[in-house]
Parts: structure tokens; sequence; C-alpha cells
């Protein structure tokens, strides 16, 4: 465990023994002890740390919280965790002012641990399947899917470092309508291409590359047509989404996404897994027929209204293939299952919540991310998107225009349940109003520095070898706490689903460096000073590199 997190910990438990101690002298009774929360004050002069358990307790104790938190300081035993002060502020707040004494654990943590600095066992290798992009084969991978996969791959990575074990999985809807549309459309453009006269399907894609795709399904299949009709439209679906389902696989690739599995819905109808759910939520008594079809009684789960699971001409509804898909990841053993969707699937979580407590899961081991939509502008008008008429921004054309690593970042600056205007043009400039290109300048700036220290004789010490006392700065101190924090934000991140947080926090060491930089000089100064502040700059190399590869970014040496 990092010195930071002990730390906390030990503060936590002393907390916990004040309540236990103020609550035998006052007679407080105490029926739900609220979770003691340690936060970092955003105002430097209220503390290091900062707790609103005074305020919490307010609602068992029934006394004002500023008098219930000056009870608790004068039960608190803060021996052994470096706190130096401790006083009341606000409506309540218990701010913490602690010595630097522990900040020289800080800089030996980060270089014995190295790139596992910040990992934690906190989820306990709960098995977590995570669900993201799952966009229809039927087109190239938009900006949208982009947003989805950089905020889902990056959440995987932070849990993943707090000690969850977490799967990356990706559901192909091949088996729809959509699909079949599509395939219908390339078929129609093959003949066009043959000659012959066609009938373009209503609700179709009349997008370049479907004709496109026709063009290689002729020269890969010229017989198609020597099929029956029906084996065409088959073909056509299921070689039209299969071409799709590579060229995302490819753009992700690209974009430093991978997935652990690519479940296809069409496994799900062949392995008659729809059958087999329908059959079990039956025999459970959750399904009834009425007016000829079957339905879900999903209220008596918290929805609603009841769903259709089966319409009267016996044709599953779009709900059965996603139930009979979540029934199967939690029989592939995954504790806890987490969607990301689009914010026009808002009103589905509700029935899908019910399905999977029919299915006998409990509610809150599955979760859904909303992710809200992208906005691109370009030179300050808005980019249109339409994907049926193929007038869209693709992946690829982004990552072509603004790279990998603006995109990545732009996509995880904001939470995911907020709405992202992408500034296409600040992506790709080269100033310190780029917030990605003002990070990846800081890991730059300390590879030159750790360059012209070799160039000129310097060697570098260890962490054990420098006199860390030296660091006395208000600069320095304020880098080494930014530095501590990191094991922290990985935890808080993972727990509330917030990569954004990671993407600020990773900008805030970058700022802090530069501010470091600016008021103290690394090389050229006394010896011991000097190598005290080169273990610093490398402390701080090293919480880069973790962070941006977190984020999916890469750390240049040079820029």
């Amino acid at each position: 465990m990092s010195v930071a997190l002990e730390l906390q910990s030990r503060i936590k438990k002393a907390l916990q023994d004040a309540v236990n101690k103020a609550a035998a002298s006052e007679g407080w009774v105490i029926e739900n002890l609220p979770a003691i929360e340690l936060e970092i004050p955003k105002e430097k002069n209220h503390g290091d740390l900062a707790t609103n358990l005074a305020m919490q307790l307010t609602r068992e104790i029934k006394q004002a919280p500023r008098r219930i938190a000056e009870v608790l300081i004068e039960s608190l035993d803060l021996s052994g965790t470096f706190v130096e002060s401790v006083e009341v502020a606000g409506p309540g707040f218990i701010n913490l002012r602690l010595g630097n004494q522990w900040l020289s654990k800080v800089l030996r943590d980060i270089e014995e641990q190295g790139g596992a600095y910040g990992r934690s066992n906190h989820g306990q290798g709960k098995k977590v399947l995570l669900e993201f992009v799952s966009a229809n084969p039927v087109g190239p991978m938009n900006v949208v899917n982009a947003r989805a996969a950089a905020v889902g791959d990056t959440l995987a990575n932070i849990m993943e470092a707090a000690g969850y074990d977490v799967s990356r999985e990706y559901y192909v809807n091949d088996a729809g309508r959509q699909a079949y549309l599509f395939g219908l459309s390339i078929l129609a453009r093959y003949k066009e291409l043959a000659g012959m006269e066609a009938d373009f399907p209503e609700d179709g894609y009349p997008a370049e590359y479907v004709t496109d795709l026709a063009k290689i399904l002729r020269q890969e299949v010229p017989d198609l047509l020597e099929k029956s009709q029906e084996e065409q439209e088959a073909f056509c679906k299921r070689w039209g989404t299969d071409r799709m389902v590579e060229q995302q696989k490819a753009d992700l690739e690209a974009f430093g996404v991978e997935f652990d599995l690519w479940f296809r819905e069409r496994d799900l109808h062949q392995g008659r897994e729809l059958d087999k759910v329908i059959q079990f939520m039956q025999e459970a008594g959750f399904l009834y027929e009425q007016d000829g079809a079957v339905w879900f009684a999903s209220t008596r789960f918290g929805d609603d209204k009841d769903r259709v699971m089966v319409k009267s001409d016996g044709v599953p509804t779009y709900l059965t293939p996603d139930v009979a898909y979540h029934w199967n990841k939690y029989r592939r053993g995954y504790e806890h299952l987490i969607d990301i969707w689009g914010p026009d699937h808002h009103g589905y979580i509700a029935r899908m919540s019910a399905a999977v407590q029919a299915l006998g899961y409990p509610a809150d081991s599955f979760e859904v991310i909303i992710l809200q939509l992208v906005t691109l502008l370009r030179h300050g008008e808005k980019v249109r998107m339409s994907k049926r008429a193929g007038r869209f921004i693709s992946m690829q054309e982004l990552l072509d225009e603004v790279g990998k690593d603006a995109a990545r970042y732009f996509f995880l600056m904001r939470a995911p349940d907020s709405h992202l205007d992408f500034d296409m043009a600040l992506a790709v400039e080269q100033s310190q109003e780029n917030p990605v290109y003002y990070i990846q300048y800081a890991h730059a700036r300390i590879c030159s520095i750790l360059r012209q220290a070799q160039e000129t004789g310097v060697q570098l010490p260890t962490a054990a070898e420098a006199q860390l006392h030296l660091l006395q700065a208000e600069a320095e101190i304020d880098l080494i706490k930014k530095l501590a924090q990191l094991p922290e934000e990985i935890i808080q991140a993972a727990e509330r689903r917030e990569p954004h947080r990671i993407a600020r926090y990773c900008y805030e060491v970058a700022s802090t460096f530069h501010s470091f930089y600016t008021h103290c000089r690394v090389l050229g100064e006394d010896e011991a000073l000097q190598g005290a502040r080169l273990v610093l700059v490398q402390a701080t190399q090293q919480v880069l590199r973790i962070t941006l590869k977190m984020l999916g970014v890469s750390a240049p040496e040079q820029m």
C-alpha cells in the first residue's frame, strides 16, 4: 500500500475511534455510522485533507454539525498520522494539516514501485465485464463510437489498476433489421454494377462506402447472382457485417483499443439462447400471454410498464436477444456488468434492470453509463453527421486530422454524461492552450533535463541516496503532494466511473511540474539539492507515464 493510502487509512481509523469515544461520553446514539470519507480541499489554505463526517452525523445525532465536529476533535488521537493541526471550518468540515515528514516516503514509493505505483487491490479481484462501443456493423466507426471507445477502454484501465478483474467486450448486433437492410443495400449496388436494375431498399444505406463494398464483393464472389434470391440476401448480410466488423476492429486498434471478445448476436440465435431464456423466465413465473403475445412482467421489478418479449406473430422483440445476451454474461462467471450506452437508450435501463433481477441476479450487479453525444467543431462551424446519407466524419478521418493522442484525451476531458464539444482546431494546436500538448510537453521537458544531466556527467541518484529532506520549497512540496494523490485518484475514478478524473489529474501533475520548474532550478544547484530535485523530477516522469498510459496517450521524449 502506498504511503498516502496508508496515511488516509490511519486517519480514518482515528476518526472512527473518535466517534466511538465521543458517543460514549456524550450519550450519542448512532444506528447507522456513515462511511468516513477524506477529500483533498480545493483551496490549499483549507489544509491537506478534509472530512464532512460531522455533517453526516447530524442526521443521527440531531445536533449542529460544528458542535459535533468540535466534540470529535476533542476525542481525536492522531498520533502516528503526521497530522500537525486540526480545525473546524465552514458549516462543520474537519480540516487536517499534515507535516512534511512523510513526503520523502512518497518519492521512495514511486521509485520502488515503478510502473505499478498507484495500483491497489481495492477491487479485490471482482470479475467485471465492461461492454462498450457495440456499434451496429453497418458502417465505419464514427466520432460518437470513438468517444465510447476512449471512455470504455480508459475506465477498464483504471478499474484494473484499482484491483478489479476486468474484461472488455464488444457486442456485434449482426442479426437485426439494420444488418438485413445493410445486406440488401450491398446486394442492390452489386446488381447495379452488374448492369441490372435493382430496387434499393427503403431505409437502406445509400452511402458511398456501400458501393465500395459491392465492388469488393464482385471481385471476391463474381458468381453471387447465380444463387437464389434468398441465398444472395443471406450471403450479403453475413459478408457485409463481417467485412464491417473487420474494418471496425482495425479502426479501434489504431485508436489503441482492443477487446477480449467480439460477441456475435447471431451466435445467440444459432445456439437457441433466446428460446432458453424465455423458457427460464416462463418457469420462474415472470412471463404471461396476452393478445397472442408473450409479455414480461417487468413492473414487478420497478419498470413503468410490462414489456413484450415475443410478438403475436412469433417474432421476438429486440428486448429478447438483449436479455439472452446479459444472461450469457452472468453465466460466464462475471459478478458485475457495466454497459456504456448512448443517450437514446436511457429509457431502456429500467427494463434491462428488471430482466437482470428476473434472471436471479442482484439489481446492483448491472450498471449502465449513459454517454452523451459529441459535437465536432471546425472553424467554429458544426460538422453535421448522418450515417444513412453517408455525410459523417468517420473515426479514421478524425484520427487522420488530429491524431490518436489528442482524440483520446479530448474525448476524456469531460464526464461521460456531459455533452462534448470537440474543438478540432485546438486539438492540433501546439501551445499550452491544448491540454494534451501541455501534458506531453511536461514529460518531454523532464526527459530533456535527465538527458542534460547524463550528458554533463551528473549521476542520477536513487531516492535512498538523495537528501530528500532538502525539498522544502513550496513548489517542491506542492509537486510531491500532487504525486502522492495518484493511488487515491485511481480508486475514486474507478468507484465513481470517472475516467475524466484521471485526465484532469494528469493535467494537474503537468501544471504543478511546470510551476516547480519555473521556481526551482534543477541542474547547476548545490550537488545535494540537485540530487534531491532529480529524484523528484524522475518521480514526476513516472507518474506522467503511468497516467498517460492509462488514458491511452503516448509520452514523447522529445517535442
